[in-house]
């Protein structure tokens, strides 16, 4: 079952003369964890706007779980169901208690303060923040604020989080620790994520990735089936996960492994066979 559907989206910025996307066909499956992959002005970003409805299409249409993102009447529902987290956790952390920012969302939709009270505590014991609910926002490290962003997205119960590059501001433990959280989020809670990111290590624990180019999906299939694509990455100015690039040019010089390897402890089993 899909839950975000775009058909023949085609999107302009006012101040552009090139269109970002046009005629886009996507879907996004419920329960999965698809990355998205692309060069800056690609369209990704603007795409996980159009998904949330702060950006609308200029043709074509967006459907989240059958809303479609035109209909202003829907917007409200439409973000319940789709969350977005950016890429600065500061962007969005706003009150000086954790607890209290977690909970912010939910008392603008309304939700009664009982039942805020558990959408909080449930939120942050997902993230793993929950022993710092009475702390500063800004006492926290980089990866543990953005923990937060998510947990005031997930106290929103969404269906779907779209998180544009949240580790890219993020040194290696933080990185870990969101990316973690998004497994964890998708696995254990069946939550969709849709990851926008850089960083290829990250897109290779997806179930899927989607490379955009030039507004228009140059591949689409499962992480061993993209990073299969080497050369076609590469000519795009794109990357692969460093254990592929050594993995493919230990394959091309001769040695007998699989030329797509996606982690460390697959290419040390097949290079121990090797030696």
């Amino acid at each position: 079952m899909d839950i975000i559907t775009t058909e023949k989206l085609t999107f302009q910025y006012e101040d552009s003369h090139r269109k970002v996307l046009e005629n886009f066909d996507l879907t996004i499956e419920k329960g999965k964890f698809t990355a998205l992959l692309g060069h800056n002005g690609s369209g990704k970003s603007s795409l996980a706007k159009l998904f949330n409805g702060i950006l609308l299409p200029e043709g074509g249409k967006v459907y989240v779980s059958g809303m479609d993102t035109q209909n202003e009447q829907l917007l409200l529902d439409i973000r319940k169901c789709c969350g977005l987290v950016f890429q600065n956790p500061d962007n969005q952390l706003i009150a000086s208690i954790i607890e209290d920012d977690v909970a912010f969302a939910p008392e603008n939709l309304g939700i009664p303060s009982e039942e805020i009270r558990q959408r909080v505590d449930d939120a942050l014991k997902c993230v793993g923040m929950y022993e710092y609910r009475m702390r500063s926002p800004h006492h926290l490290s980089g990866g543990q604020k953005q923990r937060v962003a998510i947990a005031g997205i997930v106290a929103m119960r969404p269906s779907v989080i779209v998180l544009d590059e949240p580790t890219a501001m993020l040194d290696p433990k933080g990185r870990k620790e969101v990316v973690e959280t998004i497994q964890r989020l998708n696995r254990d809670y069946g939550i969709t994520a849709i990851l926008i990111t850089h960083n290829m290590d990250e897109a290779a624990l997806a179930d899927r990735i989607v490379v955009i180019e030039k507004g228009k999906i140059l591949l689409d299939g499962t992480p061993k089936e993209i990073f299969s694509e080497y050369e076609i990455l590469k000519a795009t100015g794109l990357d692969v996960p460093q254990i592929t690039a050594l993995s493919y040019e230990l394959h091309k010089a001769g040695f007998p492994i699989d030329s797509c390897i996606l982690s460390v402890e697959e290419f040390v089993e097949q290079i121990t066979k090797v030696l």
